[in-house]
């Protein structure tokens, strides 16, 4: 059974809000994304080793994406996915981006590879602004096509669960 907009909860203020969102990733406008989000944001996405707190730390988020990833481009997969009830919405992305600089952390350096994939926002909202947001999509996949992590199967992966084991070991004793 397909869902309605209504039914879904999406609203003409949502989809703008929604439009805003990729409009300020698409062009890195932190000042933009300061606008959708609140003072107290808890910023939660697998590329964070914790959770970004308050609109400068998010900021800071998109500008060192920004040198990560200069091309990065969030769009809307067909179908779209958008969804929400009361405060809690859900929206579905792309994601598309050429590794031109070093992501930081950890610092891996750039590879000059490209990657793509699909997740989902979860958003808390508050007085029609992002209180609490988590991303949630497959950093492993990122990992993979970026040629930071082995492709399943690879030599590479046979290499890294040898020194695992190894490190496993010695960590017994």
């Amino acid at each position: 059974m397909a869902i309605s907009a209504t039914a879904a909860g999406v609203t003409t203020e949502l989809r703008s809000a929604v439009e805003r969102y990729i409009a300020a990733w698409n062009s890195f406008d932190a000042d933009a994304i300061a606008q959708l989000i609140t003072e107290d944001i808890v910023w939660a996405d697998p590329a964070l080793p914790q959770p970004a707190r308050g609109i400068a730390a998010v900021q800071e988020f998109m500008r060192t994406s920004a040198r990560a990833f200069p091309d990065l481009r969030f769009s809307e997969p067909d179908p779209q996915v958008l969804a929400a009830a009361g405060d809690l919405v859900l929206w579905g992305w792309r994601m598309e981006g050429t590794h031109r600089g070093v992501i930081d952390p950890p610092g891996f350096a750039p590879t000059g590879r490209s990657m793509r994939v699909e997740g989902v926002d979860r958003w808390i909202m508050r007085e029609g602004r992002i209180c609490e947001y988590r991303a949630f999509y497959d950093m492993n996949e990122v990992a993979r096509q970026l040629g930071i992590a082995p492709v399943p199967g690879s030599r590479s992966e046979r290499a890294m669960v040898a020194l695992q084991r190894l490190q496993a070991r010695f960590a017994q004793r």
